[in-house]
C-alpha cells in the first residue's frame, strides 16, 4: 500500500483479483502459505498517537484485518493482546513482532474461543498483563463455502460457525463488560455478506447479520454508561480465510464484482477501526461503516 498521504487511485493502488490465479491453502490458513501475502501495512500505515496508552484485545488478530487492526494499534500508541487458533501460531508471532516494533506492549492469548471458559475470560487475562482494557475487537471468524447451499450445511458445520462468530461474541463481550469503562469502545466485525448474503455462505451470512444486529442493541444499552458500540462492514478483502474456504473458482474471481473491480487489503480496513476506537468518534454508537470498495 502507498503512502497515505500520496493521492491514488482506488483501482489500481493494489492488486487485480486474477493475480491469485485460483490459489488454495488448508484450512485455517497461514498468511505464508499463500502466493500473494496480503498487505496489512506493515511499511504504510502511520500512526499519529490517537490511541496513546489504551489497551486492547483483537480476537483472531493473527492475520488478515486482525493483523492489520494490531499494527495500526500498536502505531497509534496502543498495547495490544490478541486471540487466536493454536496452529495459527506463527502468524501470531509475525503480528506481535509488529506490535513490538512499535514500540507497545503485546500479549499471545492462543486458544479455541469456542471454548466459553476461555471465551470469557479473555479480558480479565488482558487486564491482569496489561493493566486494563479499552478496546475491544470481536473479529475472529469461521466461514466454509458449500456451494449445494443450505442442503450441503452439516449440523456440525452451523455449529461451529455459530459457536465462533455469535456465541463466542457474547461471552467474550460478557467477560469483557466489568473491565470496561466510561471511554471504551466495542468494534465488532460483521460483514457485506449482512445485507448481501452469498447462498454459498448461507450459515456464515446469518452469523453476520446477528453481529450487526447485536452491536446496535448493545450499543443502547451501554450509551449511558459511556461505552461505545460499533461494527466495521467489510467486502471481500483478501486474507488467508478466502483461499482456505472457497472453492478455487471463487477465489479467482474474488472482488471482481465490486465497482472498484478488485479485492480489498486488511491494510484498507483498519484505519475504520482506528476511527472507532479514536476520540474522533465520540459521538457514533450503534452504527457500522461499510468498507465495500463500493458493493452495498
Amino acid at each position: 500500500m502507498a503512502d497515505q498521504t500520496t493521492p491514488q487511485d482506488p483501482t489500481t493502488q493494489q492488486p487485480d483479483p486474477d493475480s491469485h490465479g485460483g490459489e488454495q491453502i488448508a484450512h485455517p490458513g497461514l498468511t505464508d502459505d499463500m502466493r500473494e501475502e496480503p498487505d496489512h501495512g506493515e511499511e504504510s500505515y502511520q500512526g499519529s498517537g490517537r490511541l496513546e496508552g489504551r489497551r486492547a484485545l483483537i480476537t483472531g488478530g493473527d492475520s488478515g484485518i486482525g493483523r492489520a487492526v494490531a499494527i495500526a494499534f500498536a502505531r497509534e500508541g496502543a498495547d495490544v493482546a490478541i486471540s487466536y487458533l493454536p496452529e495459527e501460531e506463527e502468524d501470531a508471532r509475525e503480528t506481535l513482532a509488529w506490535v513490538e516494533k512499535a514500540g507497545r506492549r503485546g500479549l499471545a492469548l492462543p486458544g479455541d474461543i469456542r471454548d466459553e471458559e476461555l471465551a470469557r475470560s479473555l479480558a480479565g487475562r488482558v487486564v491482569d498483563e496489561l493493566g486494563g482494557l479499552d478496546v475491544l475487537v470481536n473479529n475472529a471468524a469461521y466461514q466454509m463455502g458449500q456451494p449445494g447451499g443450505l442442503a450441503d450445511i452439516t449440523t456440525e458445520q452451523l455449529d461451529r460457525v455459530l459457536k465462533t462468530n455469535v456465541y463466542a461474541m457474547f461471552w467474550i463481550t460478557q467477560g469483557a463488560l466489568p473491565h470496561l469503562s466510561s471511554g471504551a469502545s466495542i468494534i465488532n466485525t460483521s460483514s457485506i455478506q449482512a445485507f448481501e448474503p452469498s447462498p454459498g455462505l448461507l450459515d456464515y451470512a446469518s452469523t453476520k447479520a446477528a453481529i450487526l444486529n447485536f452491536s446496535m442493541g448493545l450499543a443502547q444499552q451501554l450509551a449511558e454508561d459511556g461505552i461505545r458500540v460499533n461494527a466495521v462492514c467489510p467486502g471481500p478483502i483478501w486474507t488467508p480465510l478466502i483461499p482456505a474456504t472457497l472453492d478455487v473458482e471463487k477465489v479467482d474471481d474474488f472482488g471482481a464484482e465490486t465497482p472498484m473491480g478488485r479485492a480489498g487489503q486488511p491494510a484498507e480496513l483498519a484505519p475504520a477501526y482506528v476511527f472507532l476506537a479514536s476520540q474522533e468518534s465520540s459521538y457514533i454508537t450503534g452504527d457500522r461503516i461499510l468498507v465495500t470498495g463500493g458493493k452495498s
